[in-house]
């Protein structure tokens, strides 16, 4: 852990794999979601409008290879001996016939300074076969498989429509770690019917699953989804938090997070044009900056309240 920060970074934890400076782009495969094609459901999770996570180059009419080029050149004009590695990241990256996976992976990792791969995907979207794929793929190269786990109550699963339960997200990750591939996760505070307490639970939860990252984000209500209609018929049930409440509260999250677990990311940025709520007008770094702060003006740091005995 880096004592100057408190906890642990992504940034430190790419260093340990590679001596220069490496770059996630994000890339749009053209996948679907079997909680929107009706094999688990219609409409996808109550929360979700995935035009909030491509930038402009990420577009599906363009081939793996070409969103990648387009990334290199947006990042590389600041950076010019940067690498980069490929994200899938939009729907659900390993829902297609095995062959097809591994021939868009295979293009991503052809092109000129990717080093790597991360892949996002759903619990239940993880066959065996692909398992199979992914242990031998990452002796090759740096691979991280990071499954949207988004709460550990299946109260709340139901109720954003996730389509699976949290006894999937268990099987999943443990399955992905015992092949000894890293295995990311990522969660949303401040769903619906998850109080301070629940939150704060939560952490004790994740810090249970053999995850390598993990990442999470406050709860945005985006237009065009099932939540935002919800949020307006029955404001409620909501708790959208301020920036200061939000702090403090990844601050008591931190304190019983398992103590070498990385953490990546703390917050979300949503298009504004898409944005309902909340908007607090920081840039990541700015709120990064703020939470930094704050643990030291607290006294906190990554586990501080870590019950191993939780495990």
């Amino acid at each position: 852990m880096d004592n100057k920060l408190r906890y642990n970074d992504f940034g430190s934890f790419l260093a340990r794999f590679f001596s220069y400076k490496v770059q996630k782009i994000s890339v749009n495969a053209g996948f679907t979601c079997p909680n929107r094609d009706g094999l688990k459901g219609y409409g996808g999770c109550t929360y979700c409008n995935n035009q909030t996570f491509n930038p402009e180059y990420c577009r599906t009419k363009k081939t793996v290879k070409e969103q990648l080029e387009e990334g290199k050149d947006f990042f590389s004009r600041k950076y010019p001996d940067m690498k980069f590695l490929a994200y899938f990241q939009a729907y659900t990256n390993t829902y297609e016939e095995l062959e097809k996976l591994k021939s868009m992976y295979s293009e991503a990792l052809s092109v000129d300074d990717v080093v790597g791969i991360v892949i996002g995907t759903r619990p239940d979207c993880m066959p065996d076969s692909l398992l199979d794929y992914f242990q031998e793929l990452s002796k090759k190269t740096f691979l991280l498989v990071e499954y949207g786990i988004e709460s550990t109550y299946n109260d709340t699963l139901k109720r954003i429509n996730r389509g699976h339960d949290f006894e999937c997200t268990i099987d999943a990750v443990n399955r992905t770690h015992k092949r000894g591939i890293m295995t990311g996760g990522h969660v949303i505070l401040g769903l619906p019917g998850e109080n301070r307490e629940k939150i704060i639970r939560q952490a004790e939860i994740v810090s249970s699953l053999p995850l390598t990252t993990l990442k999470m984000h406050q709860l945005q209500l985006i237009k065009g989804t099932r939540m935002a209609h919800e949020f307006e018929t029955c404001p409620a049930d909501f708790h959208l938090y301020t920036a200061d409440e939000y702090i403090d509260l990844i601050l008591d999250y931190i304190e019983h997070i398992r103590p070498d677990m990385v953490l990546e990311r703390f917050i979300s940025q949503s298009p504004k044009e898409l944005l309902i709520a909340p908007d607090w007008g920081l840039k990541n770094h700015e709120f990064t900056n703020k939470l930094r702060n704050r643990m030291i003006e607290r006294d906190i740091y990554q586990g501080k309240k870590y019950n191993n005995n939780n495990k």
